[in-house]
């Protein structure tokens, strides 16, 4: 599982495509130096998180895991370690943390109401 500073790194990543580590650590706006954002990029392309390739003379990362991937993992450890494997714990952990819009609830209902067919064998 990434740290919380390798997942504000992927979540830069995602957001911006393939980046340098300049572009990613101005990006991360914190009062850490270059270097420990190098250095934590390296770490995380020695752990698989981020694929490194050349362009230009220049060292470009990507994430190494598909973004919806590395969520539903994230998720799924935060589930099993936090919520003890709750998932209605989970949903209303978050929903109670920050609120969502009415289209936001409705896309949710929406995606339950799916998986729930899905249970039933109803297409």
């Amino acid at each position: 599982m990434p740290t919380a500073a390798e997942v504000d790194i992927l979540a830069v990543l995602w957001r911006l495509g393939p980046a340098t580590v300049r572009e990613v650590h101005e990006a991360l706006g914190k009062d850490c130096g270059y270097n420990t954002t190098l250095t934590q990029m390296r770490l995380m392309t020695d752990k698989g998180l981020l694929v490194r390739t050349e362009r230009f003379r220049s060292h470009v990362y990507e994430p190494g895991v598909p973004q919806e991937q590395m969520q539903k993992r994230i998720a799924g450890d935060l589930l099993k370690r936090v919520f003890g494997g709750s998932a209605k714990g989970l949903i209303m952990g978050a929903l109670g943390a920050q609120s969502a819009s009415d289209e936001e609830l409705a896309d949710i209902r929406r995606m339950i109401d799916s998986l729930g067919k899905k249970k039933r064998g109803v297409k």
